[in-house]
């Protein structure tokens, strides 16, 4: 396998719809209205679920990108404060930075420069392979989350 094949495979895994819906499929027309409401049997309101998506993925991103980076503090730095959003423009807000933040981190798996198996000064066992599948993962499950309570806020 070729490494822009590879590059390919992880920008679509982040990207596409592939077995699982996309980030722009959930938010899109969510019930922002409802961001912060409970949902029987769900352990987090869907601005928590924004705002942890947010976090985690700026995270993972500053980590691929900068040595000198400090994570959150595990797990309550990863996700926000309160149940709602702050403001009325705070979904928006987070959503936006949400998608910028990907995008950043799209460029740095499309940069050939930076090779996917190199170990980050951090730790040998963190690539930039490894934080692109990371991000796959945690950002697959929590868009799914996001969807089922979608789903359950629109009835």
């Amino acid at each position: 396998m070729t490494d822009k094949l590879i590059r390919e495979l992880l920008v679509n895994g982040i990207t596409n719809r592939n077995a699982h819906v996309t980030f722009d499929d959930v938010v899109s027309d969510f019930p922002v209205s409802r961001a912060g409401d409970k949902v029987t049997g769900c352990k987090h309101t869907a601005w928590q679920l924004l705002e942890h998506l947010r976090i985690a993925q700026l995270d993972i991103l500053e980590f691929s990108r900068n040595v000198e980076h400090d994570s959150p503090i595990f797990p309550d730095g990863y996700w926000p404060e309160g149940s709602q959003p702050p403001s009325d423009t705070s979904w928006r807000e987070s959503v936006d930075t949400f998608r910028a933040d990907l995008t950043e981190f799209i460029e740095l798996i499309n940069n050939e420069s930076l090779d996917l198996l190199t170990p980050f000064e951090q730790g040998d066992k963190y690539t930039l392979l490894r934080e692109a599948l990371v991000l796959i993962k945690h950002n697959s499950y929590h868009v799914g989350q996001l969807a089922m309570l979608k789903a359950a806020l629109s009835q």
